[in-house]
C-alpha cells in the first residue's frame, strides 16, 4: 500500500513540474510576441504568466517563472526579441520579468478564493500591479529615470494590452481549469 501512494505522489510530483516546464516555454513562447518599443516591448508574457498562476496555483506558478527566470538567466533566448543571458536580467526590463514571480504567485493565491471571472480578473489585475511596482523600481534605479518618466515609458502604454490579457487569461482559466482537473492534469 505504501509503494502505491509514493508511485502515485512521484506521478503527481512529476506530473506538477512537466506543468511548470511547461508554463515556462509558453511564458517563452508569448514573450515572443512582442510590439517593439523605444525602451520595453510591449509582449504577451503577462498572459502566460496569469495563465500559470490561474491554472496551476500560487506554488507552482511561481515556480514556472523561477524557471522561465533561471532559463534566460543562463543565456536561453527566453526573453523578449530573443534574447537572455545575465545581462538581460540585472539590465533595465529584468525587474518585470522578475516580477513574473510575484505576479503569478499572487494570482495562484487569490484565484483559488476569488474564482468567478471579475474576481480571476481582479486578481490578474493585482498581479500586474506587483509586477509593474518590482520592475518600476528595478527600471528607475538601472536608468536613474524619475517615477513619471518610468510611468511614461513602462506602465501608461502598457494598460490597455494588460487589460485585454486578464480578460482572455480570466476567460481561459476559467473554461480549462474544470476539464483539466477531471483529467488529472492540474
Amino acid at each position: 500500500m505504501e509503494t502505491t501512494r509514493t508511485t502515485t505522489a512521484g506521478r503527481s510530483r512529476t506530473r506538477q513540474l512537466l506543468l511548470c516546464a511547461l508554463f515556462a516555454a509558453l511564458t517563452a513562447v508569448c514573450s515572443q510576441i512582442q510590439i517593439p518599443l523605444p525602451l520595453v516591448p510591449i509582449n504577451l508574457a503577462l498572459l502566460a504568466v496569469h495563465l500559470a498562476g490561474g491554472l496551476l496555483g500560487a506554488k507552482n506558478g511561481a515556480i514556472s517563472m523561477v524557471i522561465y527566470l533561471l532559463l534566460g538567466g543562463i543565456g536561453a533566448p527566453v526573453f523578449a526579441g530573443l534574447t537572455g543571458g545575465p545581462g538581460i536580467l540585472f539590465g533595465k526590463t529584468g525587474g518585470y520579468i522578475i516580477g513574473y514571480i510575484a505576479a503569478a504567485a499572487i494570482v495562484g493565491a487569490l484565484s483559488g478564493r476569488l474564482r468567478s471571472f471579475w474576481g480571476l480578473c481582479l486578481s490578474m489585475a493585482i498581479g500586474v500591479a506587483a509586477c509593474y511596482l518590482f520592475g518600476t523600481i528595478w527600471f528607475m534605479v538601472v536608468t536613474g529615470m524619475d517615477l513619471w518618466t518610468s510611468l511614461l515609458y513602462c506602465v501608461f502604454p502598457f494598460l490597455p494590452g494588460d487589460v485585454i490579457k486578464i480578460l482572455l487569461a480570466a476567460s481561459l482559466c476559467r473554461k480549462l481549469r474544470d476539464p483539466l482537473s477531471r483529467h488529472g492534469l492540474l
